[in-house]
């Protein structure tokens, strides 16, 4: 892999102030307002722009600075930009993992499917993910990752000169809510994914453990986002646990999970995507439709992918997933500037 490493300017952050998920299945009920897509769940392929001649944008590898922590931003950004898109993962596993895969005759990268869109793709490595080291705590809370989030938000808007959407992924998705739910000024739009946190329920508080225990990944746990027989090749899984174990051989460690107690479906008044896998046992049919109607916007929608789980977006229906986060992006997202890639004060260095 070959990537760019920039350094963005550093501007001082605003003051701002294990397993999740599970439930039972629900039968949803026809809502006028849901996108369901249709079934038909053989295997699409997203195409090859070499193909035609289309260069895929470089990798690149941007720093922002957040309260005097240093942030790692990968972003994918081509020439002919439209709208711009911030990318939150999961839980366990980094960005490039989960959003830029490289599998050998296949094509499972989330960023250059969505640069074939011609969106700015950009995605961040929570603190002590991928590329982003552990703060001074050693720990990550939805609060801290909300305020990170935020201040990526403010660095993307002003080097854009418009806002960008925001698509949070299971743990991302209830920061992407968080943030947005704090200042919807600065989205244009949220896409929530693989949404876990049911409205009806609150997390029971919990004191601060003593030490965070900075324990192994395994490979086990990298297998475990694959469930349904069928919808991914094994040479797909095979190298979604190597690029994981690489770039997160140590799991993070986040506490105060009771915090996203605080978010409500009502004060989400962005135009927001629900993407929901058919059979996602983290995010529940019934979760989804409590999350759906209490949404405090009109501009809404609700897509449900077909024979795919939590990862629909390495699946085989990862072609509907794109065009509806593409569609909705498009939609939403102001324009940027022309050359938003190419930020004021920012230096080409040797790297990766």
């Amino acid at each position: 892999m070959t990537t760019t490493t920039r350094s963005a300017r550093r501007i001082p952050a605003p003051g701002a102030p294990s397993g999740i998920g599970g439930g039972s299945r629900f039968a949803v009920g026809v809502l006028a307002a849901v996108l369901f897509v249709a079934s038909g769940c053989t295997a699409e392929r997203l195409p090859d722009r070499s193909a035609f001649g289309i260069d895929t944008p470089a990798l690149e590898r941007l720093e922002v600075d957040s309260d005097g922590h240093a942030l790692t931003v990968w972003a994918r950004v081509p020439e002919s930009a439209v709208a711009t898109v911030l990318l939150l993962h999961g839980r366990t596993w980094s960005s490039l993992p989960d959003f830029d895969l490289q599998v050998e005759g296949e094509s499972l990268s989330l960023m250059q499917a969505l640069t074939g869109e011609d969106i700015a793709v950009y995605a961040l490595d929570a603190r002590g993910y991928g590329a982003t080291p552990r703060d001074e705590t050693g720990w990550l809370d939805p609060d801290r990752m909300a305020l990170d989030v935020v201040r990526v938000l403010e660095w993307l808007g002003e080097g854009t000169g418009a806002a960008p959407a925001v698509m949070g992924w299971s743990y991302g998705s209830t920061a992407a809510h968080l943030a947005a739910q704090r200042r919807p000024d600065l989205v244009a739009g949220v896409a929530l994914y693989g949404y876990w946190k049911d409205p009806a329920a609150l997390l029971p508080a919990q004191d601060d453990p003593a030490d965070p225990p900075a324990r192994a990944t395994t490979e086990e746990a990298a297998r475990s986002d694959f469930i349904t027989p069928g919808s991914i090749s094994d040479r797909a899984v095979d190298a979604f646990v190597a690029a994981a174990l690489e770039a997160d051989p140590v799991r993070v460690d986040v506490r105060r999970a009771h915090a996203f107690n605080a978010l409500s479906p009502d004060s989400l008044t962005v135009p927001t995507l629900i993407l929901q896998g058919e059979l996602d046992p983290i995010a529940p049919s019934a979760v989804q439709e409590r999350l759906f109607r209490g949404l405090g916007t009109a501009h809404k929608s609700w897509v449900v992918l077909p024979g795919c789980d939590h990862a629909a977006h390495l699946e085989r229906c990862m072609p509907r997933f794109v065009r509806a986060l593409a569609g909705f992006v498009r939609e939403v997202a102001e324009p940027p500037a022309s050359e938003p890639h190419r930020w004021k004060g920012v230096e080409e260095v040797s790297g990766a």
